[in-house]
């Protein structure tokens, strides 16, 4: 029994004493972020009963769960261990392709699979995945970044999931998975005339997706984004209501629970695609500028936390895990206030969804262990 007692009170002390090591500016920003989240999903829930509101609050438990456990894995794993992360990276590339045969459609994607009531999206895990596995390989490589066979290698690292994303099709999460993969060349260190090969092979992947992927309901959202109003009803109809739902919160919002473009349903997937519109119909001007202050600290304690560390891969990796936040963000803000095409991606920390939630979670937890062992490696060096 006092075996029990010393062991329970040891498990508690040592989970005490990890969780005083996170950088609680990131992890407070996260929290603040998902609260406003949750939020809104109640606010949203009464239209059809407390649903996504009580889904996300059980997927933001796990999430939290998840987050502590991947802080205390030793990302020294992810630099030793070329095996583990190449199979992680297969295995999420295997379940992609998975969804060309076997796949739940939801808001017109095939990226998705259904075990009973749980949907699981695995492109958010292949974000993940892309961010660990280039971190890896270019840290490996930094000085011989100018060399093109290492953009070419790792543009097949790219390639692969994009084409599988871009089949299902999601424009949004292909875009995002770009996005990654720039970053983290770019800030690897790369010749100006590799970037204008880059530019090049961009230029051709977009006309290919435009000629042989996007559906017609796409390509309509993408021109409809010129003039929303010459299809108001039609392509232009999610960008209006959005555009109205943003500007009719003025400064301090209509209130929680009085959004009429979210409540009385003109305003679609506002739980997920249209969360911000949603927030910033009840919230207005002065919850906005909350929100985008929580995205500012996140982004900026993990580019931090990047600049602190000690060695390649978890400089790469923030840099990586800050494109992914920043873009996805860009993108679904951009969309709902009508300056960017309707693409359907979620709002980090903040759309409803399981599959989203826990890996920017995850993503969150590693950065955790980064920023520790990164002090760990200072103290040491003191000593």
């Amino acid at each position: 029994m006092i075996t029990t007692h010393y062991s329970l009170l040891t498990t508690h002390l040592f989970v005490l004493a990890h969780i005083r090591r996170f950088d609680w500016l990131l992890m407070g920003a996260v929290l603040l972020l998902m609260s406003l989240g949750l939020t809104s999903l109640f606010s949203l829930s009464s239209v059809n009963t407390l649903h996504f509101f009580q889904r996300q609050l059980l997927w933001t438990v796990v999430g939290l769960s998840l987050l502590f456990v991947s802080s205390l894995i030793d990302f020294r794993i992810f630099k030793t261990q070329g095996l583990v992360v190449l199979l992680f990276y297969l295995l999420v590339v295997a379940l992609l392709a998975i969804l060309l045969l076997i796949n739940y459609r939801v808001r017109g994607v095939e990226g998705w699979f259904r075990l009973g009531n749980v949907f699981f999206q695995p492109v958010e895990v292949a974000k993940l995945s892309l961010i660990i596995l280039l971190a890896k390989f270019f840290s490996r490589r930094h000085i011989e970044i100018y060399r093109i066979q290492h953009l070419i290698v790792s543009g097949v690292y790219l390639g692969i999931p994009t084409l599988l994303v871009l089949v299902q099709p999601d424009l949004g999460s292909a875009i995002v998975l770009i996005s990654i993969w720039v970053a983290i060349i770019v800030f690897s260190g790369m010749k100006l005339r590799h970037f204008f090969i880059l530019l090049l092979l961009a230029i051709l992947l977009s006309s290919f997706a435009w000629g042989f992927m996007l559906k017609p309901y796409q390509k309509s959202r993408i021109t409809a984004f010129v003039n929303p109003y010459a299809d108001p009803k039609g392509a232009g109809y999610q960008m209006i209501q959005s555009m109205i739902a943003v500007g009719s919160g003025r400064l301090w919002g209509k209130g929680l629970g009085y959004g009429s473009q979210s409540h009385l349903n003109f305003l679609p997937e506002a739980e997920t695609d249209f969360i911000f519109a949603a927030f910033a119909e009840e919230w207005g001007f002065i919850g906005v500028i909350a929100l985008l202050l929580f995205l500012y600290v996140i982004l900026w304690r993990t580019v931090r936390i990047g600049q602190q560390s000690s060695d390649n891969f978890s400089r790469l990796y923030a840099i990586g895990f800050a494109a992914f936040i920043f873009v996805q963000s860009f993108i679904h803000i951009g969309m709902n206030m009508g300056i960017m095409p309707i693409t359907g991606i979620t709002l980090p920390f903040v759309s409803y969804g399981g599959s989203s939630l826990m890996v920017s979670l995850i993503g969150v937890g590693i950065l955790q262990n980064i920023k520790i062992n990164a002090r760990r490696s200072i103290q040491d060096a003191g000593d």
